[in-house]
């Protein structure tokens, strides 16, 4: 059988070898978003419930390569979530007398 589309089954070729390229990296960047996100967390929660500052300003706190790392900030908990989506998430919550505080990774409780 002839293939009428030889462009077709290159492409699909490319796309594959892509995809799993892009797995392999964010499989080999997950501990480093893990903490990054965790950093993250508690730098903008400090400077939102301790600083009692406003997020624009927050932002200005993040280091560069910080960029990917997006924001949840829950008012009515006083808890921030970094996160990257799919790839990691961390929170952090403001506790009076303790200051901003990492919620325990799953199975560290």
């Amino acid at each position: 059988m002839k293939v009428k589309r030889p462009w077709l089954v290159g492409s699909i070729v490319v796309l594959l070898v892509l995809l799993i390229a892009a797995i392999s990296y964010a499989i080999r960047m997950r501990p480093t978003l893990e903490l990054g996100v965790g950093y993250g967390a508690h730098v903008i929660c400090s400077c939102r419930y301790i600083g009692g500052r406003d997020m624009e300003s927050c932002y200005n706190d993040y280091e560069p390569g910080m960029e990917p790392i997006m924001i949840d900030d829950d008012e009515e908990e006083k808890r921030v979530t970094a996160y990257v989506p799919i790839l990691a998430s961390r929170s952090a919550q403001f506790r009076e007398g303790l200051g901003c505080v990492l919620e325990p990774l799953p199975g560290e409780e």
